[in-house]
């Protein structure tokens, strides 16, 4: 091996767009070690159904690595088709994300069947591409540093984005290289704050609010209260789209100490997921990853995830039912940009009426239902019906999982003493322009949003 020979990145996936992670880490040697990070799909945009039915731009075949940041989806909803097109890597994460990808795979597989067979073509994949995927899923844990052949090593760092999200830290000889996945809104509601990652020589990171802050944690809580009372008085239903993943996890606990602390009154809350149902039995089961003070909540007794009048609704004869409670009440459906999934129905029923509120709690991609309501439309076409909406619309993005501009730029400065280079991606272009320029003119290190498909040297 020749010590003058350098590592390579080239960036798939995740670049001018928010949506679709997917980088190949090249590691010199007697013969390559080609490392992917995160095989995501593209959401929201018109021409994504296309773009994720098109091929791999490399052979699948001749990866040797897969490694996930996290279990969303547009970080690991394309892995059965790498597999099904003729990967037989190996492919690792924490194991929380092991657990949590699963479930998200099998969701999205049956709601790419549905969509597939709208369009008169073949699903991307089926349930048994999803099954050869996890057969070749192996974990590592937090902070635990695995050495491979070829002289590199990973060890992944606490991202608190979601549960078991991880920043993944490749090593070799004496240059390090940070992918970040997503980062956490730290401090957060349950989870850890994000890790600090030291001696980092180049960085590649996300941007999804680069050009951006949120409110503060206690505007956000003063917001999301604000909205269940104004809609508790009007005598109507607050509809909450969110994403399955976390963002559920965290209103219930906001609302568990709401009513806890007698802060609003008690009324009907429903959950109607199946997917978000099984992700809160995941997060029960790994609640040693929450931060101290959801600790301490739950050592006093709080069961957090469970108060008077929530109900989880697994059956869709159940989901159906929550039509007949009256109102005032609180549903929680997903999908969170209300690109399909149970939420739909609610919306086409609740948008018409202006007592009614929706409440938009995360990044609504463009392309989406939950940017046009976001964006003020008052009519909207709901599973191809139009409808009016006369409902109040909302929107908190205090409660997004990722990291604002202010504290992306932070993230960033405390590891400006080893940085040699910064990529900006997983964003909106301008979103990422506007980051890698205040990266440049706040913290001097060399920042840029890269192209697609392009290879960058990592000298």
């Amino acid at each position: 091996m020749k010590k003058n020979e350098n590592m390579k990145v080239t960036f798939y996936g995740g670049v001018g767009s928010v949506t679709g992670a997917n980088f190949l880490l090249e590691i010199p040697g007697p013969i390559d070690t080609k490392i992917l990070v995160d095989c995501g799909l593209m959401q929201g945009e018109r021409e994504a159904f296309t773009l994720n039915r098109k091929p791999f731009a490399y052979n699948p075949a001749n990866i040797d690595f897969l490694f996930i940041t996290h279990a969303h989806l547009d970080h690991v909803g394309r892995i059965p088709k790498l597999v099904r097109d003729g990967f037989k890597g190996v492919i690792y994460s924490t194991p929380e994300t092991k657990e949590l990808a699963k479930l998200i795979l099998d969701d999205a597989c049956g709601i790419m069947t549905r969509e597939s067979k709208d369009q008169g073509v073949l699903p991307i994949y089926e349930e048994k591409d999803v099954a050869t995927a996890m057969s070749l899923w192996k974990d590592i844990s937090y902070h635990t540093k695995r050495q491979f052949n070829g002289g590199w090593s990973v060890v992944f760092r606490d991202a608190g984005h979601i549960l078991g999200s991880s920043m993944i830290e490749f090593s070799w000889h004496d240059t390090k290289v940070v992918f970040t996945g997503d980062l956490g809104n730290s401090p957060a509601t349950l989870l850890r704050d994000t890790e600090n990652i030291p001696g980092a020589n180049y960085l590649i990171m996300e941007s999804v609010y680069g050009d951006r802050n949120h409110e503060s944690h206690d505007e956000r809580r003063e917001k999301l209260k604000d909205a269940i009372i104004s809609t508790i008085h009007k005598g109507g239903t607050l509809l909450i789209p969110a994403f399955s993943l976390e963002r559920t996890q965290v209103i219930l606990s906001e609302m568990d100490d709401f009513f806890r602390t007698s802060q609003i009154p008690i009324v009907p809350v429903f959950v109607d997921s199946p997917l978000a149902i099984k992700v809160t039995e995941v997060y029960k089961k790994y609640e040693t990853d929450f931060n101290e003070s959801s600790q301490e909540r739950l050592k006093h007794g709080d069961a957090i995830f469970s108060f008077p009048k929530l109900r989880f609704m697994d059956k869709m004869s159940d989901s159906k039912m929550i039509e007949r409670t009256p109102s005032p009440k609180i549903i929680i459906a997903g999908s969170g940009m209300s690109m399909g999934g149970r939420v739909l129905r609610h919306e086409s029923e609740l948008l018409p009426n202006p007592k009614n509120t929706i409440l938009l709690i995360g990044y609504q991609a463009v392309g989406t239902l939950g940017r046009a309501l976001e964006d003020g439309a008052r009519k909207v076409t709901v599973e191809r019906n139009e409808v009016n909406v006369h409902a109040e619309v909302r929107a908190i993005t205090g409660y997004s999982s990722h990291k604002d501009s202010d504290h992306l730029l932070e993230f960033v400065e405390g590891a400006k003493d080893s940085l040699k280079q910064v990529f900006v991606v997983m964003g909106e272009l301008k979103a990422s322009l506007f980051l890698v320029q205040r990266i440049k003119d706040n913290i001097d290190v060399g920042a840029i949003s890269p192209e697609h498909g392009q290879t960058y040297i990592l000298e």
